[in-house]
Formats: structure tokens, sequence, C-alpha cells
């Protein structure tokens, strides 16, 4: 689990919950329609502009941002310095009983493409396809829950002008000011904390898991690559260092 989503989660609506319970009771900032109009109009338009099957995959992608198994940069520097001394003392061939323990689907192709016997040229366009592809699925996780966060606020101020709308039609009935003057104000506020301490949050931690991934792609493209050239561990081990921050080779070192 990412401690640090979980964390900024319950950190930041534990301080706005604070703030309201210091003010006043926390039932009042309760509305069942305010919520029904942000959350139901909210998947309405997303159901509008994106296609059934990636909207219902919009939980694997809520999953991602709470649950991660990322590969360290060092782990897979050393993890390829292993392959590469292998390669060179037993042969490429010797990598075949390797490939079937590995669970990188990733990892496991390119390995696979090299014992094959593939060119480099070839071994390089089709892991770059993958790195393509798999940019383009994290991106579509990214642009709904952008969306989500796009017409959440925008809902809100639909049901503060339905609050509004009924308050004005109602002024004859001072009893039922108040709650239609409540229905306005609290759909914004629904609205602004569910675009600002989630969906938008969530996106960007989405974005950064992405760029982690496919670094660490790019990190194993040139591994591969490097193999199937019959390269010197200790060159391959130069290059994929290069991927790393100045600090991190430091401690490496």
């Amino acid at each position: 689990m990412d401690l640090a989503t979980v964390l900024g989660i319950v950190i930041s609506f534990g301080l706005v919950l604070s703030a309201i319970m210091m003010g006043g009771s926390l039932l009042i900032f309760i509305s069942i329609p305010s919520l029904l109009i942000v959350l139901g109009g909210t998947i309405g338009a997303t159901l509008v502009n994106y296609p059934l099957k990636r909207v219902v995959s919009v939980m694997s992608v809520f999953k991602k941002t709470l649950f991660a198994t990322e590969l360290s940069q060092q782990e897979t520097i050393d993890q390829f310095k292993d392959y590469a001394d292998r390669a060179r003392r037993e042969g490429i061939l010797s990598l075949e009983p390797v490939i079937n323990s590995i669970d990188d689907p990733y990892l496991k192709k390119g390995l696979q493409l090299t014992v094959d016997g593939l060119e480099p040229q070839a071994i390089q366009e089709i892991l770059e396809s993958e790195i393509a592809n798999t940019e383009a699925r994290h991106s579509d996780g990214q642009d709904i829950l952008k969306s989500f966060g796009e017409y959440a606020p925008a809902l809100g101020m639909i049901g503060t002008v339905i609050g509004l709308v009924q308050m004005l039609q109602t002024m004859n009935d001072p009893s039922s000011i108040g709650p239609a003057m409540a229905v306005a104000l609290i759909t914004t506020f629904y609205g602004a904390c569910l675009a600002n301490l989630v969906f938008i949050p969530m996106a960007g931690k989405l974005k950064s898991r992405s760029n982690a991934e496919i670094r660490i792609k790019e990190m194993q493209l040139e591994g591969v690559l490097s193999i199937s050239r019959g390269e010197n561990p200790r060159i391959i081990q130069e290059k994929l260092s290069c991927f790393q921050p100045i600090g991190d080779r430091e401690e490496a070192a």
C-alpha cells in the first residue's frame, strides 16, 4: 500500500472535518440531495464523455493509486548486471531458464526476443511500441480522473443554482429558505472537496507512477539491447546508472 496516498487523504479530510466540528455540528454538512447532484452528475457526465468500459475500469485506476509494486532503479541495474555476467560466461541461451522465473511481462518479452536471436533493431522497435502503448493506457486512467475533477465543481455550481432557485420560489415561506440555501452551499462544498482532495491529486499520483514505470521500462530496454549486442557487463552497468539521480549513484557506489 502507498502510505503517502493514504496519509494524504486522511490528513486532508481529517483537517477539514476537524475545522467543521470546531465551528458546529458535522451533521449540518450532510446533505443527501447535494451528494446525489455532485456524485450522480459527475458520473453521468463522465459516461457521456467516455465509453462505458473505460469508466467502469476506473475502479482499477483507484486501486493503482493506493497499491503499487515498483521495481527500484538499483534493483534493475543489479538484475541486468547478473544477466549480462551469465550471458557472457555461458552464452545467451543460458538466460532461457531465467526468463521462466521473471514475472514482469515486459522484461520477459525483451529477454525472450534476445534469446530467440532477433536483431537489436527489431527488439528495440517492438519494446518501444510496448512503452508507447503503456503510456497511452496510463493516460486514459489519468484523463478519467481529471474529468472527475473538472465535472465535480461544475456539478457543485449546478447544485448551487438549484438551491437558489428553490429558495427564491419559496421566499414567502421563511421555514424553507434555510434548507434550500443549505443545498445550494453544501453542493458547492462537496464538488470542491471531491475535486481538490480526491480526483485531481489521484490523477497526479497516477502520472507520477506512470513516469516511474516508464523510466524502469526504458532502463530495461537499454539493458536488453546491450545484452543482445554482447556488451561488457561493466559497460551495461554504467549505461543503466545514467538513468539514476546523481545522489542514488553515489549511494550505490
